[in-house]
């Protein structure tokens, strides 16, 4: 069970996990089946800790990954801006050289 949880929130991501988690919340339920059966994590022992441990592990390093993401997303976005700088600097510098070449075409 432990091994499909993880398998499904690593193909679902997290948000897939939490609408997941929301439609099991809304769905129906028989009155007679208890509702943490069948959980590890809720029955304690090693196998529990195991288990939060094991989450706990896949989303720091989804965390570390989306991190990692945001941080390149933002680098790139820095040498972009770069790049856009040096190109209108170019451009205001042939503006310049035009208007003095006008000004001494006028003298």
């Amino acid at each position: 069970m432990a091994v499909t949880a993880l398998a499904t929130r690593m193909r679902l991501g997290v948000w897939g996990v939490r609408a997941m988690q929301a439609r099991s919340f809304t769905s129906e339920r028989s009155d007679n089946l208890d509702s943490t059966a069948g959980s590890v994590r809720e029955a304690g022992g090693a196998f529990g800790k195991r288990e939060q441990a094991e989450e706990e592990r896949y989303f720091r390093a989804r965390t570390r990954e989306q991190l990692a993401a945001l941080k390149k997303h933002h680098e790139d976005e820095i040498t972009h801006h770069k790049k856009e700088i040096e190109r209108l600097q170019k451009e205001i510098e042939r503006h310049k050289q035009t208007i003095h070449k006008l000004k001494q075409h006028d003298d």
